[in-house]
């Protein structure tokens, strides 16, 4: 399995930026396979990362074997011919280890920000990859009729011969899956929603009924470990009053009625989003989801998007590393479904 980890520096405005590199190295000696983190744009109090390619560099320059993965870049912010070229240079200054998580959506008031329509992001999304991924291979012109202004200079290729970056696609429309499917990529699955509601579309549009996926998709889970199951379990306990308070904030951020949040149902949580126990529970349960959907590639989010303080994220990453991650990385791979994604 790839084990990743994900949401660290989300909800945290005040953890200092040695100690987020300090962390990520700790985690790349560890042995752990990738790390994630979120764009988000003119937060307040302000999002000290709005940048997941400023912060990807950094982390290269102090870590050697881990991966750094974007979940997501909004690929309709951004020019697609100076997004292709910073992303051919992060490839470059890693040695290929960065992975490419793309969406087409974010927040409305980015986009007024920005002066950017809501309804042109669909194009500008779907241009955009394709610009990228023509330019880092071969020379390539935005055509007049495009989503940007047409250009009379081609750029590209940005890549050296053979090389690939890998590209995972998020979103749960039709539209944006069906589009993911058609391009081969594979799909970063949301933790709320639980990810099921991506992947019923995703069986619609291909009609699989096998309840597998194909092996290179990336699911995600909160995960709680302590010494013992019942150590974690009280953890556990005490973090659902502030997640239901979490996604209330949210809510009322996004002008949602509040009566549509429910309080959080403790066994469908620890059913469809956590991941909690000692350290062989967690290999067990993890190994178990691996089993059941077929996908080998997981994100843990040991701080709960911020509902964790980072010191006891950080010792809850650094024992299941100690304790967990071997076992699991060492699992022989899973018998999957034929797909045509990937």
């Amino acid at each position: 399995m790839r084990i990743d980890i994900a949401g660290f520096t989300r909800g945290s405005k005040t953890l200092e930026h040695h100690a987020v590199l300090d962390f990520c190295a700790r985690m790349d000696r560890l042995g752990y396979d990738g790390i994630w983190f979120n764009e988000f744009h003119f937060q307040q109090p302000p999002d000290p990362y709005p940048s997941t390619l400023l912060l990807a560099a950094a982390i290269f320059a102090r870590t050697k074997r881990i991966r750094v993965g974007t979940s997501i870049v909004v690929l309709p912010l951004y020019h697609p011919w100076l997004l292709a070229e910073q992303i051919a240079q992060l490839h470059w200054q890693s040695a290929g280890r960065f992975d490419l998580g793309i969406g087409r959506g974010t927040h409305p008031s980015t986009l007024d920000a920005l002066g950017i329509a809501s309804g042109a992001t669909r194009d500008r999304f779907e241009q955009s990859l394709a610009l990228m991924k023509s330019a880092w291979v071969r020379p390539t012109l935005i055509p007049e009729d495009g989503a940007w202004p047409g250009s009379s200079v081609p750029v590209g290729p940005l890549l050296p011969e053979g090389a690939e970056i890998p590209v995972y696609a998020a979103g749960s429309t039709a539209e944006t899956i069906g589009f993911a499917v058609a391009q081969h990529l594979p799909l970063l699955l949301s933790l709320e929603p639980p990810e099921q509601r991506q992947l019923s579309v995703y069986d619609a549009i291909t009609g699989n009924r096998s309840g597998r996926y194909p092996a290179n998709f990336s699911i995600s889970r909160y995960l709680t470990v302590a010494p013992t199951r019942a150590e974690a379990l009280a953890a556990v306990d005490a973090l659902l009053p502030r997640l239901y308070e979490r996604r209330k904030r949210y809510a009322i951020a996004q002008n949602r009625p509040l009566d549509m949040i429910k309080p959080i149902d403790r066994d469908f949580f620890l059913s469809q989003q956590m991941v909690a126990g000692s350290p062989d529970d967690c290999v067990e349960q993890l190994a178990s989801l691996r089993d059941q959907t077929g996908i080998e590639s997981i994100r843990l989010i040991f701080n709960c998007n911020g509902e964790v303080p980072e010191p006891e994220a950080d010792a809850m990453a650094t024992l299941f590393g100690q304790e967990a991650l071997g076992a699991l990385q060492t699992l022989s791979p899973s018998i999957t479904i034929p797909t045509e994604v990937h």
